[in-house]
């Protein structure tokens, strides 16, 4: 069947209402009146079709922050956003002598706020369209390998160049349903980003890595930035002469807050989910993927720790990574856990075994012939993953990865921008050129020489057929290699590198491949050495790509005729464009004698302080606790200030910061997390465990009035009471 005929037959699937679980699924706005009878029935008080713009409110005030979301809360350009969000602009500002992390920061009055770090954006959605056909077009299933995959890159890419011929626009093609359905997003480009205000980590971060994924949490996980362009309303670099930027649309911030069983939906980008992987793929990924992942995060931790001293300068450059790999760890921890609990490799099993039994019976034997072939396509995929994948762990060097992106722009720019790799055209110079200007407050020589160190030598415990004989040959190693020697050997690039100095760095953004084939400079060599191999390595993942996306549509086209066919609303899985998720405010019992209250209160957090970091909540914050100083933000039915609450909705990474909405689309709260026995969602929902964990709006507005004093930006914001 042809492209346009199963896009034909997937837009007739969506065009019929269906019944869906409330609390599973990450829709796109556009799906919503599709299950407007049960957005109604869970307890949305608004018309459905009212929330299915994402150019008009309340989706209209939603804003990607490329890889967070936030939200507009006044018409001056003030957007909230989680902590953890804004922690990286937090720690780039930071210094020993002006700590931000430990002491928190709030600008007083507009015009006062710190430039975030370089390489923050928001993104304002203002078009949406359908553009299948026009990057699909009259592709034929004989299109196939390394041919298919240029062709539809080089569709996507005319789109977006067309689309952003008009400056201050980011576009992008995403696909959905993998590969069955492409959309064109184009997106206001928002470069000055500002810090309006944060909290103290022990505010922001309390409870720290021991409380990540943990329930009851009491972390405040909000803070504020502020988007800025030019005099004449459009994006512009950062400049005194900005102006605040005028949203067409922003949320008002509830006080009132919520009860036990209210109505609430979460609008955001989750980052990607796997809620449609074939078996194969998940137990590659739990048997194999995920222990090994967790032994070189654990090990990368470690030896950030051992070569950076707590408060040191060092330290503080890494905290940002730190707080990643932890959450990365943590979570990978809770993913393996629940698949085990859930039994997910079974159930992937039988789950495929029902589709295949359903295809026979409908004589669909096309497709099943199509699963067959992508699950031929997938192994060799994750075989070929397994064999480069501590190779690929090498550029954890800062200093290598840097050299290897700069030298692979230099041969990008020889081409012309249409035919250039995406990530090195013309649009993406200011970001590399940001990327390269980062590196300075999260670099530390003594540190990267260390993480390099440890990457090398679990790399050098692989078997000989996982390892590249051109890293081997150009760093001078082997089997036999010692610790002391590959010391030694690794002390000598970084002696030799004028790579640490970002304005050393900044010249190679427009040195020829000439001028890096004949430096000296070790890390330039290095990433010479290595350009054929990394370009073999990405031919071959291209070409299996390309005959994977000639399958997987026709997977998918099986999957929403299958669920329909059940009564059931097929959704995209997450790609880190803007969802929809909703359901009720909630506890749990995800075990037995185990029982999640649905509130935390106010005095969880001075039970939990033992003065000690990451439970060092401040002075004034316990004294206002001990005093029950609640104002106007006590909820009776707990008879405290709510700190955070959970809620049965479906989320995942990259939903941080989310805007979590009552039934009027009023701000409420914050989605930061989720409990975890919740995080192997991402792979397979279950309704009994998966809850989601926001910061209460209520909580927010106790400590700005009553903690920090940041009540300037409450009385810029309308506050429903």
């Amino acid at each position: 069947m042809s492209k346009i005929k199963m896009l034909c037959v997937y837009s007739a699937l969506l065009g019929t209402a269906l019944q869906v679980n409330a609390k599973e699924g990450m829709f796109t706005p556009e799906q919503l009146p599709s299950i407007a009878g049960d957005l109604k029935q869970t307890g949305l008080a608004i018309p459905a079709d009212s929330i299915n713009d994402l150019t008009s409110f309340p989706m209209g005030a939603i804003v990607s922050l490329g890889g967070c979301s936030a939200s507009f809360v006044s018409e001056k350009g003030l957007a909230v956003t989680n902590h953890h969000c804004a922690r990286g602009s937090v720690q780039y500002n930071s210094t020993p002598e002006n700590n931000y992390l430990e002491d928190g920061f709030l600008a007083k009055q507009i015009g006062d706020e710190l430039p975030a770090a370089p390489g923050t954006r928001m993104f304002v959605t203002v078009d949406f369209s359908d553009v299948t056909n026009k990057v699909l077009g009259d592709l034929d299933d004989d299109v196939q390998g390394r041919e298919r995959y240029d062709l539809i890159e080089a569709n996507r890419k005319a789109l977006i160049a067309e689309c952003e011929s008009e400056p201050g626009f980011r576009c992008s093609v995403p696909s959905f349903f993998q590969g069955l359905e492409y959309k064109l997003i184009k997106q206001m480009e928002i470069r000055d980003v500002r810090i309006a205000y944060a909290p103290a980590d022990s505010i922001g971060k309390y409870g720290g890595d021991i409380d990540n994924w943990m329930w009851p949490r009491h972390t405040g996980d909000f803070s504020f930035y502020r988007a800025y362009v030019g005099k004449d309303g459009k994006p512009a670099d950062f400049s005194e002469d900005n102006v605040p930027y005028e949203p067409d649309h922003f949320l008002k911030v509830s006080a009132a807050g919520l009860s036990d069983g209210d109505f609430v939906m979460a609008a955001g980008y989750p980052g990607s989910t796997n809620r449609y992987a074939r078996l194969s793929r998940v137990s590659y990924t739990f048997e194999w993927l995920y222990p090994t992942y967790l032994d070189l995060v654990g090990e990368w931790i470690d030896t950030i720790e051992n070569a950076s001293e707590e408060g040191s300068d060092a330290r503080i450059k890494y905290e940002s990574t730190l707080a990643g790999l932890n959450n990365f760890h943590k979570n990978t921890q809770g993913q393996l856990s629940g698949a085990k609990r859930v039994g997910l490799v079974p159930r992937r099993a039988e789950r495929e075994e029902q589709l295949a039994a359903w295809l026979d019976k409908n004589d669909k034997s096309e497709l099943k012939q199509a699963l067959a072939e992508l699950d031929e396509v997938s192994a060799q995929q994750m075989q070929m993953n397994k064999q480069n994948f501590w190779y690929n762990n090498l550029s954890r060097a800062q200093l290598l990865s840097s050299a290897q992106r700069l030298y692979r722009n230099a041969i990008e720019r020889k081409k012309p921008d249409a035919e250039r790799e995406s990530g090195f055209q013309e649009r993406d110079q200011i970001r590399i050129k940001e990327a390269i200007e980062r590196i300075e407050r999260r670099f530390d020589p003594v540190v990267d020489q260390a993480v390099w160190q440890k990457m090398i030598s679990m790399y050098l415990e692989q078997p000989e057929e996982n390892r590249v004989a051109a890293f081997d040959n150009a760093v001078g190693i082997d089997s036999a290699t010692t610790k002391e020697q590959l010391e030694s050997k690794l002390k000598a690039f970084y002696e030799d590198t004028l790579l640490t100095d970002t304005e050393s760095r900044a010249k190679w953004l427009t040195a020829s491949p000439e001028e890096f084939e004949k430096s000296s400079d070790p890390f330039i060599r290095l990433a010479v050495a290595l350009f054929d191999t990394e370009m073999s390595i990405e031919d071959k993942s291209k070409a299996l790509s390309g005959k994977a996306a000639a399958l997987r549509p026709k997977y998918m086209k099986a999957i929403i005729e299958w669920q329909k066919s059940m009564g059931s609303l097929a959704y995209p899985d997450a790609n880190s464009t803007l969802r929809v998720t909703y359901g009720n405010v909630t506890g749990g019992s995800p075990k037995d004698g185990l029982i999640y209250e649905p509130f935390t209160r106010l005095e969880g957090i001075t039970e939990k302080d033992t003065g000690e970091a990451p439970f060092n909540s401040p002075e004034k914050q316990l004294s206002l606790i001990n005093e029950s100083q609640y104002g106007p933000y006590k909820l009776d039915d707990i008879n405290s200030v709510p700190v955070n609450f959970l809620t049965d909705l479906d989320s995942t990474g990259g939903n941080s910061g989310s805007a979590t909405l009552n039934a009027k689309a009023e701000l409420i709260g914050l989605l930061f997390d989720g409990t975890f026995e919740s995080v192997n969602s991402d792979w397979d929902f279950d309704p009994k465990t998966t809850r989601t964990i926001h910061v209460d709006s209520r909580y927010m507005l106790w400590v700005m009035e009553y903690v920090d004093g940041a009540t300037n930006l409450i009385e810029e914001m309308t506050i429903v009471k």
